[in-house]
């Protein structure tokens, strides 16, 4: 049973993981100094997604659930859990391409609207 456990903690710290890779841009935007928390993951993420990567937490999470007597699933942890709510049937490599060019556009986009705004306001002082 803890075995089990240890599973399912390594697959919600797996999630909340690419929450924030995907979204700590805006919780940067709050909390400035959390920046240097988040542009490793979002480094990582991108990586990860443009080379069809497998996050070591996938494999970790597939042993635990091996040790514990659970079926193990193949693929990548999103290709799992969430396959069918963010990637389409039959994702290629260039999908995941765009995808990855997405995620960092995105988050490329919330840094520089911070940018844009403190400059704004240190011009407005």
């Amino acid at each position: 049973m803890g075995w089990s456990i240890l599973a399912d903690v390594v697959l919600l710290l797996h999630g909340a993981f690419i929450v924030w890779a995907t979204l700590g841009a805006l919780a940067v935007w709050r909390w400035p100094r959390l920046l240097w928390a988040h542009l490793p993951a979002l480094a990582w993420g991108v990586w990860i997604e443009a080379t069809a990567g497998l996050c070591p937490l996938t494999p970790l999470e597939m042993a635990l659930r091996h040790r514990a007597g659970q079926g193990v699933y193949e693929g990548s942890f999103i290709d799992h859990h969430l396959g069918a709510l963010i990637y389409p049937q039959g994702l290629t490599p260039a999908a995941q391409m765009r995808l990855a060019l997405a995620l960092a556009a995105f988050n490329l986009g919330v840094y520089g609207l911070i940018v844009w705004r403190r400059w704004r306001a240190r011009r407005l002082r």
